[in-house]
C-alpha cells in the first residue's frame, strides 16, 4: 500500500520575509553587553598605575583626574604613556569583543566602556575625561576618521599646549569626518560619543573661557 503524501501549502511572499529581531529576547544580551563594557571601561588604570609606582592617589594631584594628562603631571612620562595606551585599549577591546556577537552588541559594549570610564561606580562616578577611551572606540569602529582626529588633536595640542582644547576640537570633528568617510549610522553613534566627552569637559570649557586652564608643561 502506497503511503499518502501530505499536500504542502502554497508558498506566499510572507515566507520570503526574514523575521525581525525580537527585542523581547534581545534585550538581556544587550544589557549584558552594556554591563560588560561598563565593567571593562571602569578599570581606573591611571589610579592603579600611580599607586603601584608609589606616587599615591593621582586624584590628589593636578586636576584630580585619573587620565593620562593628569598622570603626566606627576612627572612620570612612562606611566602617562602606559595609561594612555591602556585607556585606549579599553574602548577598542570592548568594541572588538562585542563585535563577535554582532554590530548591535558591538555598539552597546563600546558605549558601556565609555560610560564606565567617565562614571566608574567604584570611584563615586568620578572618572576620566574619556578622550583616550573614545579614541579606542573610534579606532576599532572607523580607523580612517579616527586617525585624522588624532592628528587634529596632536596639532592643536602642539600649538596651544591645552590638552582639553585639543580634545574638544578633535571630538567635535569626529561626527562629520565619520559621516564623510564611513556611514551615517556610525556618524550618529559618534555624536553620542562627542556629547559624552564634552559633558565631562564642562569645567575645562569654563576655565578656557576665563583664561585659567592649565597648559601642558606649564
Amino acid at each position: 500500500m502506497q503511503p499518502r503524501l501530505m499536500a504542502m501549502p502554497p508558498k506566499t511572499e510572507k515566507d520570503d520575509v526574514i523575521d525581525p529581531i525580537s527585542w523581547e529576547f534581545a534585550w538581556p544580551y544587550l544589557a549584558a553587553a552594556l554591563a560588560g563594557g561598563y565593567f571593562f571601561g571602569s578599570i581606573p588604570f591611571g589610579l592603579i598605575l600611580t599607586k603601584m609606582a608609589g606616587i599615591g592617589d593621582v586624584r590628589n594631584i593636578g586636576s584630580g583626574n585619573i587620565g593620562a594628562t593628569n598622570v603626566l603631571r606627576t612627572g612620570r612620562k612612562g606611566l602617562a604613556a602606559l595609561t594612555l595606551v591602556l585607556d585606549t585599549a579599553k574602548g577598542a577591546g570592548a568594541m572588538l569583543i562585542g563585535a563577535q556577537f554582532g554590530p548591535d552588541m558591538m555598539m552597546v559594549a563600546a558605549l558601556g566602556a565609555l560610560i564606565g570610564h567617565l562614571f566608574p561606580v567604584w570611584l563615586k562616578f568620578r572618572g576620566g575625561k574619556g578622550v583616550a577611551t573614545a579614541a579606542g572606540v573610534m579606532l576599532a569602529l572607523a580607523w580612517q576618521p579616527a586617525l585624522i582626529c588624532i592628528a587634529i588633536w596632536l596639532l592643536v595640542l602642539v600649538i596651544s599646549r591645552y590638552s582639553s582644547l585639543a580634545a574638544l576640537i578633535a571630538t567635535l570633528c569626529i561626527p562629520p569626518l565619520t559621516y564623510w568617510l564611513s556611514t551615517p549610522q556610525i556618524a550618529e553613534f559618534t555624536i553620542l560619543v562627542t556629547i559624552l566627552v564634552w559633558s565631562r569637559h564642562i569645567p575645562n570649557i569654563r576655565r578656557l573661557l576665563n583664561g585659567t586652564e592649565s597648559r601642558i608643561g606649564g
